[in-house]
């Protein structure tokens, strides 16, 4: 029993740092990236779809997405999402195909940056820790119910915090890699 709760509180903490993975694919650096534009949602037939569903997301070179919508009609609409959706973008329509041209990074732009990668890190190790109590709860409901000795509960307490703290520190070594990769110029 102690294993299981130990390897769900391990599975779910491998969830929150794959979820927070996904954000900093988001948040740009100083080279084009089509997870970049993940995020945008276009108003298409009364709903909001994704943007990879409403066309092809490629990029030109290192500083130019192109998107390549599927129905002409819905061009305005992309580069109304695209700059509405405050990456500070100003996308250009040639036809079908929209050239997103990605200005440098200023220095202040990239310290913003960083502060956003470090506010989406906090919140991962507190959904980390918010596992980690979840999962202490149980084994303390477990030793109420006797189905579990004291002993074996500061057991799986502490292989619980052993999980905590291998990724919390995955968590702060990817924080680091990201903010080296946005302050290199």
């Amino acid at each position: 029993m102690i294993n299981e709760i130990k390897d769900d509180a391990q599975s779910r903490m491998g969830k929150s740092i794959e979820s927070f993975k996904g954000q900093l694919a988001k948040i740009r650096t100083g080279r084009a990236h089509p997870s970049l534009l993940d995020g945008i949602m276009v108003p298409y037939y009364g709903s909001n779809t994704p943007l990879r569903q409403v066309g092809n997301v490629s990029t030109e070179d290192s500083r130019t997405l192109t998107v390549t919508v599927f129905d002409a009609t819905l061009i305005a609409a992309v580069e109304k999402a695209i700059m509405g959706s405050n990456l500070g973008l100003n996308p250009m329509s040639a036809g079908t195909v929209i050239r997103i041209p990605l200005p440098p990074l200023t220095e202040e732009r990239r310290k913003d940056l960083i502060k956003v990668v470090r506010g989406e890190a906090e919140n991962c190790r507190i959904a980390i820790r918010n596992i980690r109590r979840d999962a202490n709860g149980d084994l303390k409901e477990l030793e109420k119910e006797k189905e579990i000795s004291e002993d074996q509960q500061r057991q799986g307490e502490e292989l619980v915090q052993k999980a905590t703290n291998d990724s919390v520190k995955l968590v702060d070594d990817l924080l680091a890699v990201k903010e080296k990769e946005l302050m290199e110029v």
